[in-house]
Parts: C-alpha cells; sequence; structure tokens
C-alpha cells in the first residue's frame, strides 16, 4: 500500500485526511447554518450545538495530525509550471490552516465564554481555559460566522481551481488526490 507520499503522488494517509477534513468541513458549516435559527422550542437547540462543538474539537484535532503528517511528508511537485500559480496554491493551502483553526478558536471562545468546558461526544472534555473579555460569546459568535462563510468561500476557489486542472490543464492534480496510484505521469 502507498501510505506515504513521495515527490510524484500523494500516499493514502494524506489523501484520507484531505476528504476526512473537507466531509466535517462541510457538515459543520451546514449543521452550523441550520442550528442557528433553531428556537429554544426545538428538539434540536441543545443536540445540534453539542454535536456541531464536538465535531468542530475533533476536526481541530485532525487538522493539527494532517499539519504534522504534512511537515513529515515530501509534498508532490506541482505539476504547474507557473510559478505564481504555485505560490498562490501554497499561500491558499497556508490561509485554508489558518481560518480552521482560527474557527476553532473562536468556537471555543463561544462554547467555554461562560467557564464551562466543551464536551466532546461525553469521551472527553476540553476545559475552559479562558473568559477573557466582556461579551465574549457574541463577539466570538460573530468572528466565527464570519471566518466560516470566508473559509468556504475559499474552499470554493479551493475546488474551483481543482476542477480547472481536470477539465482545463488535463492534469493529474485532482486524480492524484483521489488515489495515490495517480500520479505526475
Amino acid at each position: 500500500m502507498l501510505f506515504k507520499n513521495n515527490p510524484d503522488r500523494y500516499g493514502w494517509i494524506s489523501i484520507s485526511l484531505h476528504w476526512m477534513l473537507a466531509a466535517a468541513l462541510f457538515s459543520l458549516f451546514a449543521l452550523g447554518v441550520w442550528m442557528v435559527e433553531l428556537d429554544y422550542y426545538s428538539n434540536w437547540y441543545h443536540d445540534a450545538p453539542f454535536i456541531h462543538k464536538s465535531i468542530g474539537v475533533l476536526l481541530v484535532m485532525l487538522m493539527v495530525l494532517r499539519f504534522i503528517w504534512v511537515r513529515l511528508n515530501p509534498k508532490p511537485k506541482p505539476l504547474s509550471k507557473n510559478a505564481k500559480l504555485n505560490y498562490v496554491a501554497g499561500m491558499v493551502h497556508g490561509v485554508l490552516y489558518v481560518l480552521v483553526f482560527a474557527l476553532g478558536i473562536s468556537g471555543y471562545l463561544i462554547s467555554t465564554a461562560e467557564g464551562q468546558g466543551v464536551s466532546v461526544f461525553d469521551w472527553f472534555n476540553v476545559p475552559a481555559w479562558l473568559q477573557a473579555f466582556e461579551g465574549q460569546a457574541d463577539v466570538a459568535g460573530e468572528v466565527h460566522e464570519w471566518l466560516a462563510y470566508g473559509l468556504m468561500g475559499l474552499v470554493g476557489l479551493h475546488a474551483a481551481a481543482a476542477l480547472k486542472h481536470h477539465f482545463v490543464d488535463r492534469d493529474q492534480t485532482l486524480k492524484r488526490m483521489w488515489h495515490p496510484g495517480s500520479d505526475s505521469q
């Protein structure tokens, strides 16, 4: 099995982490948009935020794991010969990391504003270490919302770039993120 990356392709671990994060991000965004419209009498009023927070903590943990994995493995060389586009692609990936971590921090600040930790599916708790400022939940909530929409916009551009590589450039960029056997040939 091709678990690790090499200069020509991504391995199964990188591919799996990428798609698990993508699925979690889309799910969290959809759940977040839906749950803020719930009223107090909805059966989901308490359950949806619990699920959202739990998945959010796991997503940040997965993102940390991916960050470490990316640092320990060679990155496949870009297929594009355009240095400016390759630079932009690298910057977009960096901003995606920053936005995910910023979303995690703002979500943590919302959830712990009243001094209670975050229970992750009742498996473990993330303690409330920081009650930083007056109106923390409201301010962090506003930031969280803006970051979420910004992240989804950037993810949309990321997906559009992958589709451009596939349909316009007709290179293997998208294919090699689906299966380790897809390399730069």
